[in-house]
């Protein structure tokens, strides 16, 4: 990950943990570019008229992070692992709206493109959605990594910090989830 000095996103975690209000508000300058980006990333796997903006899932993110209470952030992977977490479950609920017909959702949208049959990008992310979910009751770390390294683009390296586990367990479940998830998802 890019950006600030790991150190110093660590030490305004842990101040921000203790308490120290003014923490936060220095902290979220220095990764708001990050979160940004993971937004972003976020955006690209749901569909292309997607009313939510990178920024305004960062804001949404944000209302809700500042409502956390208890967490001890151990340094910026687990911050922005938790980061990642919050944007998905917001992109989930906005696409379980948009199916239950909230907003106009229940519209029928067709996307051409030559070759490729039609497909409803909603669908898809909750089926997703369902697929992580179901890998997670099996094997909760192997999910975990699926949350870390797709939704929150952590590395190999972050995400083996954050698990406390080694960089070949994490190439291991990272494989192994996959072949699951797709094997799910093409049922």
């Amino acid at each position: 990950m890019s950006g600030a000095a790991p150190v110093e996103v660590t030490q305004l975690l842990k101040a921000w943990s203790d308490g120290q209000s003014q923490a936060l508000e220095q902290l979220t300058p220095v990764v708001v570019d990050e979160l940004r980006r993971i937004a972003r990333r976020h955006l690209r796997a749901e569909r292309g008229e997607h009313t939510l903006q990178a920024t305004a899932l960062v804001n949404e993110a944000y209302l809700k992070l500042i409502d956390v209470t208890g967490i001890r952030w151990e340094d910026r992977a687990h911050f922005f692992a938790i980061c990642a977490r919050i944007m998905r479950r917001i992109l989930v609920d906005a696409a379980r709206a948009r199916i239950a017909g909230k907003r106009g959702g229940a519209d029928l949208r067709i996307t051409y493109s030559e070759g490729l049959p039609a497909t409803n990008r909603d669908s898809e992310f909750l089926a997703l959605e369902e697929a992580l979910n179901g890998l997670a009751a099996l094997d909760a770390r192997k999910a975990q990594v699926v949350e870390l390294r797709f939704f929150g683009g952590l590395s190999v390296e972050e995400t083996a910090h954050v698990l406390k586990v080694s960089e070949q367990s994490v190439h291991r479940d990272w494989r192994l989830a996959r072949s699951w998830l797709l094997r799910e998802l093409e049922k």
